[in-house]
C-alpha cells in the first residue's frame, strides 16, 4: 500500500513538472497572475489617470482592466488564447464620453432629408424638391438641420417651399431643435393662422400684416408635432443602430443621452425609447455603446420608483441618470433668455421657457430622492436663474455630492463662472458650437456680450467640472474635432481665435471628454480613465504624437474598444 502510494505521488510531481514547463500551460497553475484576455502593447497610452499618466501597455480581462504600465510589469499575464496587440507607438486614450447627446433623434435624422451645412436657399429648395419626389402623396416631410447664418441669416419662409409640396405637409427642424418651418399644408393642420395667438415659451413668427410665416419656435412647435405619425419601434431601433454606429467611428464608446425631448415635444417619447429600444436592445444584446439615460424633469417620480425598483445601473450598457429640462431656448433661434435684448430685434429678450417655480419645485423633489438634475440654460439669465435656483435647492435640502448641471452654460454674466465653482455646479459644454455662433454672434448680441461667450478656461479656472460633448444632431459627434475647438477657437475662414483667453489645453479638453465627463454623471468609477478595476474602453488613434494634432489637428480614430473588444472598424 505504501508503495502504491509512492508511487502515485511521484506520478503526480512528474506531472506537473511537465505540465508547468510549457510556457503555454503555465498559466493554468499560477494563482498569481491569471491570463488576460487582451494585452495592449507597445503604445503610447494617456490614461488620464495622475497616479500613472502614461504607460505603454495594459492588459484587459473580462471587459475591465488588469494591470498597466510598463510590457515588462504585464508580461506574465500573457497565457494561453491572449490575444497581444501590437500598437507600434500609437496613442492611446479612454473611449470619448459625448456628455449631451440626443441619440435616437440623431439616428432618426440620418434618414431624414438631411440640411446640416446647407448655403443657399436655392440648395434648401432642392433637397425638399428631392424628398416630394421620393414621397407619397400626403406623407409627411420630415428632416432638419438648417442654419440660416450659413446663407446670411435670412430665415425661411413657408412660402419657399409651398409650390413644391402642394399636397405634402413638410416639417423641418432648424439645427438647434429649437425653431422648425412647416409649409401652409402643415400650418393648416395644425390650425395656426393669422389670429393664433403664442403660447407660454414660445413664438408663432408671423409677416408685418400677421400672417404666420411658417417659423414656429420651442413651445408654439406643440402645435405640429402631435400632427406628426408617430415614429415605429423598428424605426427607432434601426435609428439607434446607425447613432451607435457613428459614435463608435468618432472614438465615442459612452453618451448621455438627453432624449427626444425638446420644448414643444411629448415626454412620453425618452420613456417609449427607453422601454421599445433599449431595453430591448439591452435584453437581446444588441447595445454596442453605453447610456447614461436622463429623463424629462416633470416623469421625476416614475425614474425615483424605477430606480427604486431596478437600480441605478440596468446592466454595464445602461445607466438611469436623472432628470433633465429647459430654462430658455437658443442663440441661433433668438430665444436664449438675455439681460439685454437682442441687438437685431431691439424688443426681444429671448424666452423663459416654462414656469420658473414649476422648475423650482420640480427640481426640489427630484433632488429630494436623489436624483441628479440638469437644466439647458444658454443666455445669461437663463444662467443666472438655474444658479439661483440651485442654490435655493441645496440650501433646503443641504449639502451633499449632487453634481447639479447646467447644460450649455453658453453666454455668462460677469462673475457667473464663479458661481459655478462655489456652488459646485457640473457645465456641461459644446465646444463646436461656438463655430457656428461665431460668424453671427457679434449682430445678435453686439461685440462687448459676444466676448462672453463659451467662457471655458474661466471656468476650469474657478474649479468647475467641465464635461464636453456634441449635442448631436445640433452638430457632429466629433470629440478630436471638439478637442481642436477648445484648443485653437479658431472658426472656419476666420485666421484667429475668437476669444483666445478662453482656449484650454490640450489634456483640459482630453479630460473633458474622458474623466471629467464621467465624473459629471456619476460614472467615473467604472469610466473615464484607463485604471485597473476600470472597464476597458479604450480608442486607438492614428498618430504616434500629439505635436502634429497640436499644430495641424489632424488625426482620425484607427480603432474603438468598448470593454477590451473592438467594436469599429
Amino acid at each position: 500500500m505504501k508503495s502504491a502510494l509512492f508511487l502515485l505521488s511521484a506520478f503526480a510531481a512528474l506531472l506537473l513538472a511537465i505540465f508547468g514547463s510549457l510556457n503555454p500551460y503555465r498559466q493554468w497553475f499560477s494563482w498569481r497572475s491569471p491570463a488576460a484576455d487582451l494585452v495592449v502593447k507597445n503604445a503610447k497610452i494617456y490614461t488620464i489617470d495622475e497616479s500613472l499618466p502614461l504607460a505603454d501597455s495594459m492588459a484587459v480581462r473580462n471587459g475591465r482592466i488588469l494591470r498597466i504600465g510598463s510590457y515588462s510589469s504585464i508580461q506574465d499575464m500573457v497565457g494561453y488564447g491572449t490575444k497581444e496587440l501590437d500598437l507600434k507607438g500609437k496613442i492611446v486614450v479612454p473611449g470619448f464620453i459625448d456628455s449631451h447627446v440626443h441619440l435616437i433623434f440623431g439616428g432618426l435624422q440620418m434618414m431624414r432629408v438631411e440640411l446640416h451645412g446647407i448655403n443657399s436657399k436655392d440648395e434648401f429648395v432642392k433637397r425638399i424638391k428631392e424628398a416630394v419626389r421620393n414621397a407619397k402623396q400626403g406623407s409627411w416631410i420630415l428632416g432638419g438641420g438648417w442654419n440660416d447664418d450659413l446663407w446670411g441669416g435670412e430665415l425661411p419662409l413657408a412660402s419657399w417651399i409651398d409650390d413644391i409640396t402642394p399636397y405634402n405637409p413638410v416639417f423641418l427642424s432648424r439645427m438647434d431643435g429649437h425653431m422648425s418651418l412647416a409649409n401652409s399644408v402643415a400650418l393648416k393642420l395644425g390650425g395656426i393662422t393669422k389670429s393664433s395667438v403664442d403660447p407660454n415659451g414660445g413664438t408663432i413668427m408671423k409677416t408685418t400684416s400677421g400672417e404666420p410665416t411658417g417659423l414656429l419656435i420651442d413651445s408654439a412647435m406643440e402645435r405640429i408635432l402631435p400632427l406628426i405619425p408617430e415614429v415605429s419601434v423598428e424605426e427607432r431601433r434601426e435609428a439607434l443602430r446607425k447613432a451607435s454606429n457613428h459614435a463608435l467611428m468618432r472614438g465615442v464608446t459612452t453618451v448621455v443621452d438627453v432624449g427626444r425631448y425638446f420644448p414643444g415635444t411629448s415626454v412620453k417619447d425618452s420613456w417609449e425609447d427607453f422601454s421599445d429600444v433599449y431595453q430591448w436592445a439591452d435584453l437581446s444584446g444588441k447595445m454596442t455603446i453605453r447610456v447614461c439615460l436622463f429623463f424629462p424633469l416633470e416623469t421625476w417620480s416614475r425614474l425615483r420608483d424605477l430606480i427604486n425598483n431596478v437600480g441605478q445601473s440596468l446592466s454595464q450598457w445602461i445607466y438611469l441618470g436623472g432628470v433633465k429640462a429647459f430654462a430658455d431656448g437658443s442663440l441661433g433661434s433668438r430665444s436664449a433668455l438675455f439681460y439685454e435684448p437682442y441687438v437685431d430685434e431691439p424688443h426681444n429678450y429671448g424666452l423663459q421657457v416654462g414656469d420658473y417655480e414649476s422648475l423650482h419645485n420640480l427640481t426640489l423633489a427630484s433632488d429630494r430622492v436623489g436624483l441628479q438634475v440638469a437644466i439647458h440654460a444658454i443666455g445669461d439669465r437663463a444662467n443666472d436663474l438655474i444658479l439661483d435656483m440651485y442654490e435655493s435647492v441645496i440650501s433646503k435640502n443641504g449639502v451633499r455630492d449632487r453634481r447639479f448641471r447646467i447644460e450649455h452654460a453658453q453666454h455668462l454674466a460677469p462673475g457667473t463662472p464663479a458661481r459655478f465653482g462655489k456652488l459646485g455646479i457640473v457645465a456641461s459644454v459644446q465646444p463646436e458650437h461656438l463655430l457656428a455662433d461665431a460668424e453671427s454672434v457679434n449682430k445678435k448680441l453686439g461685440i462687448d456680450r459676444a466676448q462672453r461667450s463659451y467662457l471655458f478656461q474661466s471656468l476650469l479656472g474657478s474649479n468647475v467640472e467641465l464635461a464636453f460633448g456634441s449635442d448631436w444632431p445640433v452638430v457632429d459627434i466629433n470629440p478630436l474635432g471638439g478637442i481642436r475647438t477648445a484648443m485653437k477657437r479658431i472658426p472656419p475662414a476666420w485666421d484667429i481665435a475668437w476669444v483666445p483667453s478662453e482656449s484650454v489645453s490640450l489634456n483640459d479638453s482630453l479630460k473633458a471628454y474622458t474623466l471629467s465627463a464621467a465624473r459629471a454623471c456619476f460614472l467615473d468609477s467604472d469610466l473615464g480613465s484607463l485604471s485597473p478595476g476600470k472597464l476597458a474602453d479604450f480608442v486607438v488613434l492614428s498618430i504616434y504624437s500629439w505635436d502634429d494634432f497640436v499644430a495641424e489637428g489632424s488625426a482620425s480614430i484607427d480603432a474603438t474598444y468598448v470593454g477590451g473588444v473592438q467594436a469599429y472598424p
